[in-house]
């Protein structure tokens, strides 16, 4: 019998968004394809298969049961504060959106940290698949990271999951090559980010790549100061510049390119 857990529930909210999602991709794309797609998607595939393999030998719902500890230990912010658990959830949420936008910024302004988060930015298109293409070393100390957090804030379970499941929902819908609606767009980037939003962070110009970090919320961006919305959509190139060749992006390639020469 299918056993209900963390990990399961994950495991079908990536698996049904990706399917999701490339189904409209095909349907209704932004743009037309500079690569083939079907070779970019089995090497960013190819990547999170192996990805999943690693971080599940060594973090094994380890995210989830840090939570569960930590409510049963009573260890934390959140478990200090008499609040209702819908407030104790959204705190959660918003708080490891921060987190992981912080996150996501030291990874372009540290060389050691960027020479992992280049893997991800390498893709030559930007699509569905590229929400999972990320170094499995990256993956590692973000969870490190995650876990760290969760014994900080106190994060119960409930919160926790509802944080994993909406990360991988919004990184999927940010980086898919899907034709939105001017308005909803325009509506969803009060509090969210959309596509265009994120396409803009995928530019191969530096000063438009180095905006928009965001990855649930768009309004960290915009306090923070690091939010670039006049770009004109048509325009943008994706990628990284020193890697501009398809036959030079393949799975073997990319798992050792954090420790080739330094690529800004």
């Amino acid at each position: 019998m299918f056993n209900i857990t963390e990990s399961n529930i994950r495991l079908l909210i990536f698996l049904g968004a990706l399917l999701f999602f490339l189904i409209l991709e095909l349907l209704v794309p932004y743009r037309s394809n500079s690569v083939s797609k079907f070779k970019r998607w089995i090497n960013n595939l190819s990547m999170t298969l192996f990805n999943s393999i690693i971080i599940t030998l060594i973090f094994s719902a380890a995210i989830v049961n840090t939570a569960l500890y930590a409510q049963s230990q009573q260890l934390g912010l959140l478990n200090i504060l008499e609040i209702p658990t819908w407030l104790k959830v959204l705190v959660t949420v918003a708080f490891m959106d921060l987190i992981i936008y912080i996150w996501h910024l030291l990874n372009h302004e540290m060389p050691f940290l960027w020479r992992f988060h280049r893997v991800h930015h390498s893709d030559l298109n930007m699509d569905v698949s590229t929400a999972t293409r990320f170094h499995v070393v990256e993956l590692v100390i973000s969870a490190v990271i995650k876990i760290s957090i969760i014994f900080f804030l106190g994060a119960g379970p409930l919160g926790v999951m509802i944080f994993e499941g909406t990360l991988v929902l919004c990184a999927q819908f940010s980086h898919s090559s899907l034709k939105v609606p001017r308005w909803f767009e325009t509506l969803y980037w009060i509090l969210f980010v959309p596509p265009s939003m994120h396409r803009i962070h995928h530019s191969v110009v530096i000063k438009e790549r180095d905006t928009n970090y965001g990855t649930i919320f768009s309004f960290w961006d915009r306090i923070l100061g690091t939010l670039l919305t006049r770009v004109s959509q048509d325009k943008i190139r994706i990628g990284i510049g020193a890697y501009a060749k398809p036959e030079k992006l393949n799975v073997h390639q990319l798992l050792v390119m954090p420790f080739t020469r330094q690529v800004k």
